[in-house]
């Protein structure tokens, strides 16, 4: 019994750790996950090839949920497998993602059938146990396994707005060498920022998503201490917006195709890792 899924990157309009209240967009990146179902319930193996010294706590416990929602917790146990091109630790949502692989190629496994947001809430489920999240990122993992824009509240898990992105831009990522865990982030100096993120909030959930980005990013980099230069240099060679993703150190910026090359040369005295991608309005897949 065997399933494989894909899901797709995203990254953050509105961060929701200040408010409970978020938004996020999808990204071309993706994360693959094959899980193989084993008749010994008791055996769980985890390996993530993109990044093998990285825990796999959360696609072991994803994998379980999932078991559990069926009533075949002691059934069964898996092998799961992960690939993806998405950096691990920096903002860009690899936790929500492989979340929702590895849960639709476990539904995919057992050949059974759920809900789309069934789906998304047992790998929110499962993120707040491993403790990859700190609000169960469910704007994240609508983003990723939706697609498009999506507005949330995160608290309530109810998705409030979901549109494809038409706009013809491309996304550039400035994706720093060091990680950045979760753990580490200091919620009372975010919860601090909360009046200006509610504003932020209402920017995005009235469709103004680029604006959002920009100031949710530079409100954010403030509270946790990140530098905001990747995000001025954009700006200055003419991306429409720019900001931190997620909780960091990552910056994405949208700009038109033809400045993708002032950007990158913007970001090269920054060192790390530059990424050239695309919105994605697909949603995530058995394969």
């Amino acid at each position: 019994m065997k399933g494989k899924a894909l899901a797709f990157g995203a990254g953050t309009v509105v961060n929701a750790i200040a408010t409970g209240l978020g938004a996020a967009f999808g990204l071309a990146l993706w994360t693959k996950a094959e899980v193989t179902l084993l008749n010994e319930p008791d055996l769980f193996e985890g390996k993530i090839l993109n990044d093998p010294s990285e825990n796999t706590a959360l696609m072991l416990t994803t994998v379980r949920h999932i078991l559990n929602r069926f009533g075949l917790g002691q059934e069964y146990g898996a092998r799961i497998i992960t690939d993806s091109n998405i950096p691990i630790s920096r903002g860009l949502k690899s936790s929500s993602v492989a979340a929702n692989a590895v849960a639709l190629a476990t539904v995919a496994a057992l050949k059974e059938d759920l809900d789309d947001l069934d789906i998304i809430g047992l790998g929110v489920d499962a993120s707040l146990e491993a403790k990859v999240t700190i609000t169960g990122a469910f704007d994240d993992a609508c983003a990723s396994y939706f697609g498009g824009f999506v507005v949330t509240n995160n608290s309530k898990r109810i998705l409030l707005r979901r549109q494809k992105i038409e706009e013809d831009l491309a996304v550039m990522i400035h994706v720093p060498v060091r990680k950045y865990l979760t753990i580490e982030s200091n919620v009372k100096r975010i919860k601090a920022m909360k009046n200006y993120v509610a504003y932020v909030f209402d920017l995005a959930q009235n469709g103004n998503y680029k604006t959002a980005i920009t100031l949710n990013g530079l409100i954010y980099s403030a509270a946790l201490g990140f530098d905001t230069e990747a995000t001025v240099r954009a700006l200055e060679a003419g991306a429409v917006s720019a900001g931190l993703t997620g909780k960091g150190p990552a910056t994405v910026a949208l700009c038109p195709r033809d400045i993708c090359s002032d950007i990158k040369a913007s970001w090269s005295a920054l060192g790390g890792e530059i990424i050239h991608t695309e919105f994605n309005n697909e949603k995530a897949k058995v394969i």
